[in-house]
């Protein structure tokens, strides 16, 4: 009797070890499952701290002659935003009880490409508010990198521009480290919509009034090839957006196949910082190939319209934060088809 005890719940115990296993198995992959993120899924050896980290070393170029330009003042601006941003990522985290993110380098690149937006005039006080906005209320608060809907630096420069135009349209500044006096007047673009005089070459080397990081092409333009050449971006999104503009500004500008015309208005202004440096940010851009073109050439036809039609001689930021809106829609439009689909037939008519 107590073998047949000893035999019935020894077998008991077999039965019960591999419904443990099991039991914890499963507990082990909900708890993958849960940190994995949502699809589409890309096989990539590619990490967030390394892409962010070719973008930052491709913005050097622009930030360098911005400060090389614009003195001291300028690296003052550029290291306040950067700050403001790293500090409301860290102090979000601590606060919400999140894992730290600063690490990441995601907010380090939208405080420079904020600073980058500026006029090296502004109060200081407006790239600190400005990296503020653009990670607690454009990105944390919708959940983190990856979750929001806008570019943050974008989001923070049409809040500063929207509230602060004064101080984000004032583009006077002292050139250099050694000069007393202040320069002051237009933007070269928007004496391009005046009909007035413009040097394209300063346009395209940097020696213009504008914002810090906006005002080289040459340098901006290094940066893109750097991250074409790199496999950070692809050139599709990018030259779309800058063919479509050029096309529009030629057939609407009233100046025609004007090549220092259409020199002006792809050197001046935000076009090139806009077209490689926010357009493609991964997190607001369609994610294929075929989506990247139809959002690209949106963007430059919405330039455009900006550009031409509109009150201003910019339009690159508003145009960039209303397709980051219509993104889902390019995606749903151009959703690949998977293998083996086929058009559902109709239905027939009933009689």
């Amino acid at each position: 009797m107590a073998e047949e005890i000893k035999e019935d719940a020894k077998e008991k115990v077999q039965k019960a070890a591999p419904a443990a296993e099991k039991k914890a198995a499963l507990a082990e992959t909900a708890k993958i499952l849960r940190s994995v993120s949502p699809t589409p899924h890309v096989r990539d050896d590619s990490s967030t701290r390394g892409i962010m980290g070719y973008v930052i070393i491709a913005l050097l170029p622009a930030t360098a002659v911005g400060i090389w330009h614009f003195g001291p003042r300028a690296l003052c601006v550029i290291l306040l935003s950067i700050l403001s941003a790293a500090l409301s990522e860290w102090c979000f985290d601590r606060i919400t009880k999140r894992k730290n993110t600063v690490g990441d380098l995601s907010c380090i690149l939208t405080g420079l490409l904020l600073a980058l937006n500026l006029p090296v005039s502004v109060p200081l006080w407006l790239p600190v508010l400005g990296g503020f906005f653009a990670i607690i209320v454009v990105k944390m608060l919708f959940g983190g990198l990856g979750q929001n809907f806008m570019n943050p630096a974008l989001g923070a420069r049409c809040f500063l521009m929207l509230s602060f135009s004064r101080y984000m349209t004032d583009f006077s500044y002292r050139p250099g480290w050694g000069a007393a006096d202040v320069v002051s007047g237009a933007t070269p673009l928007a004496a391009v919509k005046a009909g007035e005089n413009f040097n394209l070459l300063t346009m395209f080397f940097g020696n213009e009034a504008g914002t810090i990081g906006e005002t080289s092409a040459m340098a901006l333009l290094c940066g893109g090839i750097l991250l074409i050449v790199c496999g950070v971006i692809t050139w599709h999104l990018s030259t779309c957006y800058i063919v479509s503009f050029l096309v529009f500004a030629a057939v609407f500008g009233g100046k025609g196949i004007d090549l220092n015309y259409l020199g002006a208005q792809l050197c001046g202004g935000g076009l090139m910082l806009g077209a490689f440096f926010m357009a493609t940010d991964y997190v607001t851009r369609p994610i294929t190939k075929k989506g990247q073109v139809v959002y690209g050439i949106f963007l430059g036809i919405l330039t455009g319209i900006f550009r031409i039609f509109g009150p201003g001689a910019e339009g690159v930021s508003y145009a960039i934060i209303i397709g980051n809106l219509i993104v889902p829609l390019i995606e749903r439009v151009t959703e690949p088809k998977h293998f083996g689909w086929r058009k559902p037939e109709k239905e027939g008519k009933a009689v």
